[in-house]
């Protein structure tokens, strides 16, 4: 009996076995990925190239191009109608849109009205599949090379092949394939410095990464918070403290001056040294609940399915996962309905909407407190004190509405960052009541002109014209 019991148990390890390798797809094994998989070039920057060699994940790829509806301004009233009043001073203020996808990215920074005739290459660095060919051809020049004049003119030599009519005009060398993947081996690579470079200073040798964690550091190449050193204009990230919004912040107060970066720009309300968030979805991500337990990026916006000859694949179609429960959710929550799942990410999302225009219409009033400070001649060394405070309200408030998940990456994160906006925004409206209260301003008259002045941004029908009205005569500018 007890050779029996042995024998039966050897014979379910090996079923189990059988069965463990009948489900697992080529994607699940482990191949050498230093072996040539692709006739292509090293060197290979279009996305068109890959379609005869991964026609599966090619069409998953082209999904992307469905997001193709006109860029939506996130100035009107369904989305954050004050940020005319925020940005004012800087190019943001002009155009500033709801995304629409990868495949899009550089038809949009083309096209977009805050690149100028001072845009640097830097700003393209994030848009394109030639900025690897770029870097390589230009070296550090490319950061600081002219937008217009110089970057663009080679980016559309680069895409002067290899065009197709199913990803539009530039879709062959916007966001893809080579970004992320060896042309030759396939195998999940670092393409912008930048990360690299961050994630050293950390301690971090991104050789050494695990394939998991490559399935983040692809995405963290440009789903992050960055800023242009003050020389060369690279882009780099500040991440030296850490990746918390409060130890970015602390990064730019200190690290950053010392290296000669004070701020992005002058505010035309309050006239404070403003730092301007981009959008740091690997951060928050980085210490919310997902991010602990080791969910890569991958696991959510590229989940696994099956095509018609019962291969798996990792989806390739970047997307929201409430679009994709089933497979981004369920696979870890199978306990949860998509009924619950879609409720509860909503109502987190809500919640943390909410908070987010909350924060802001409390920046906006201490711009126009600060301002009055201003007008009122209220002592120099005050008006400073309350600029840093704006300067860090409008940082918290900024990189957390910023962050393109609505707060799902790190709801509990947001809303402590969204506090400390509403704490530094309080700042301001405390010091500065107290100092024009000294100079017998008229508080009242104040609050009335700053309702004016928001009810005649939000009431501006055209978002290319609501941050004129940002400053008037009895808000002057001050940039």
């Amino acid at each position: 009996m007890r050779k029996f019991g042995l024998v039966f148990k050897l014979l379910m390890i090996v079923l189990t076995l059988i069965i463990l390798q009948a489900c697992l797809s080529p994607d699940d094994l482990t191949v050498d990925e230093t072996e040539p998989l692709t006739d292509l070039s090293p060197n290979e920057y279009l996305n068109t190239a890959f379609k005869d060699a991964f026609p599966v994940h090619y069409e998953s790829f082209l999904r992307n191009m469905g997001n193709g509806r006109p860029p939506v301004s996130k100035f009107i009233p369904e989305y954050e109608p004050y940020l005319p009043i925020l940005f004012a001073g800087f190019a943001f203020e002009q155009e500033y849109n709801t995304t629409r996808g990868h495949t899009y990215a550089v038809e949009d920074v083309i096209s977009i009205a805050r690149i100028g005739e001072r845009s640097i290459g830097s700003c393209m660095t994030c848009k394109s599949s030639t900025v690897t060919p770029l870097l390589e051809e230009f070296g550090d020049d490319y950061w600081a090379a002219n937008f217009r004049g110089e970057i663009l003119p080679r980016m559309e030599e680069l895409a002067s092949i290899g065009a197709s009519e199913e990803l539009g005009e530039y879709g062959h060398v916007s966001i893809g394939c080579s970004d992320c993947h060896n042309p030759v081996t396939m195998e999940l690579r670092i393409t912008r410095p930048s990360l690299t470079n961050a994630l050293a200073r950390q301690g971090i040798d991104v050789t050494e990464a695990t394939r998991n964690e490559m399935r983040t550091y692809v995405c963290a190449q440009c789903h992050v918070e960055y800023y242009f050193e003050p020389e060369l204009k690279k882009v780099r990230f500040p991440w030296d403290l850490g990746n918390r919004p409060e130890d970015m912040y602390e990064y730019f107060q200190t690290i950053a001056i010392e290296e000669g970066f004070d701020y992005d720009y002058i505010h035309a309300v309050s006239g404070s040294p403003i730092l301007k968030a981009q959008h740091p979805e690997y951060e928050l991500w980085s210490y919310g609940s997902h991010g602990s337990a080791e969910v890569s990026c991958s696991d959510c916006h590229m989940p696994f399915e099956r095509r018609d000859d019962r291969r798996k694949i990792s989806s390739h179609y970047w997307i929201s996962p409430l679009e994709t429960i089933q497979q981004s959710c369920r696979t870890c929550h199978s306990d949860k309905t998509e009924k619950y799942i879609r409720e509860r990410v909503g109502a987190i999302q809500e919640r943390h909407l909410n908070a987010v225009h909350e924060s802001q219409d409390l920046t906006v009033e201490a711009h126009y407190y600060v301002n009055r400070m201003i007008t009122a001649g209220v002592p120099e060394n005050k008006i400073i004190e309350a600029q840093n405070f704006v300067r860090e309200a409008q940082w918290y408030a900024d990189i957390i509405a910023a962050e393109n998940s609505d707060g799902f990456h790190n709801p509990q994160g947001g809303m402590d960052t969204l506090r400390m906006a509403s704490d530094a925004a309080n700042n301001v409206l405390k010091l500065a009541t107290e100092e024009l209260l000294k100079l017998n301003v008229d508080l009242d008259e104040l609050r009335t002109e700053i309702s004016k002045v928001k009810e005649t941004v939000l009431n501006e029908e055209d978002p290319f014209q609501k941050h004129i009205h940002a400053t008037n005569e009895f808000f002057p500018k001050q940039n």
